[in-house]
């Protein structure tokens, strides 16, 4: 299978929603067979898809130096499970705009566009051996798979919550359908904190749902357990940071950016943890 690249260029603008900024974003086609971010508002500079530039502050960033691009995970889940690997990205803030809070405005953006494959080929990652990682009581493994199998779980002593499962192979139409559309949510009681340090300035009822101690603030749900789905998107955004598509069950329980990007390292940083193949193909790039 070769890598992809967009057929034409594609644009979207909005608000950022930990800056509270206005950015416009451009998606260009690119034959370079890498992602790279340009933040045209420092003169240009550019910082390439990397999971060791990688960090975690309420969404998922990449920082080299003077450069950070914030809140990669939705675009990012979008361009993985589509096969999106050769991209300019320029943007002139900070910040990914946050849309409606889902992944939903970039599929039906590239949707659009269409794609077209490179002469390179697309390298696979397969986990050969199991790989855990646990923090305070909350964990992530990898496990040998013949394709990319989630298991997730999320457990919130909140009434509307609870324990949520979902478990899935993955392919294009379920990410669609049933991952793309689900929002980022957060706690009315977790606003001040953030806005304190510096995050959630641009959060609202339009872009994110908002739960106070009794329920939904801004009603109504996309999917019963449209919070344990859009912790799938997350994970598929933390995912592509490896800059390659992976073969393998990832088991997630209640996990977050820090903890998808913390697997993630300790999977790649041994190379006997994983082998690159040029003739496997997941089900959701066929």
């Amino acid at each position: 299978m070769k890598k992809r690249t967009l057929a034409k260029e594609i644009t979207f603008s909005g608000i950022g929603v930990h800056t509270g900024q206005k950015v416009f974003l451009r998606l260009k086609p690119s034959f370079s067979g890498r992602i790279i971010f340009r933040r045209l508002d420092l003169g240009s500079k550019e910082i390439e898809l990397d999971h060791r530039l990688a960090r975690a502050e309420s969404s998922s960033l990449l920082k080299n130096k003077s450069i950070t691009v914030r809140t990669i995970e939705h675009l990012l889940a979008t361009l993985y499970v589509f096969g999106l690997d050769s991209l300019e990205i320029e943007l002139d803030g900070e910040e990914i705009p946050i849309g409606d809070g889902s992944a939903k405005p970039f599929v039906e953006l590239i949707k659009s566009a269409g794609q077209v494959c490179l002469a390179e080929e697309k390298r696979i990652i397969k986990v050969k051996r199991p790989v855990k990682v646990e923090k305070n009581g909350s964990w992530i493994c990898f496990l040998p798979e013949p394709d990319l199998k989630i298991n997730y779980t999320i457990e919130y002593s909140h009434p509307l919550i609870g324990r949520q499962q979902f478990q899935t192979y993955l392919d294009l139409k379920k990410f669609v359908e049933e991952i793309a559309p689900a929002r980022t949510f957060g706690f009315l009681r977790d606003v001040p904190s953030m806005l304190t340090k510096g995050l959630a300035k641009g959060g609202s009822f339009d872009n994110a749902l908002i739960l106070d101690d009794q329920g939904l603030i801004n009603p109504p749900l996309r999917f019963p357990d449209e919070f344990i789905r859009h912790k799938v998107l997350d994970l598929l955004g933390d995912l592509a940071l490896a800059g390659k598509p992976l073969l393998g069950l990832v088991e997630v329980y209640r996990g977050g950016h820090s903890l998808h990007q913390a697997g993630l390292v300790a999977l790649l940083e041994d190379e006997a943890n994983w082998e690159e193949e040029v003739k496997l193909t997941p089900s959701f790039l066929v």
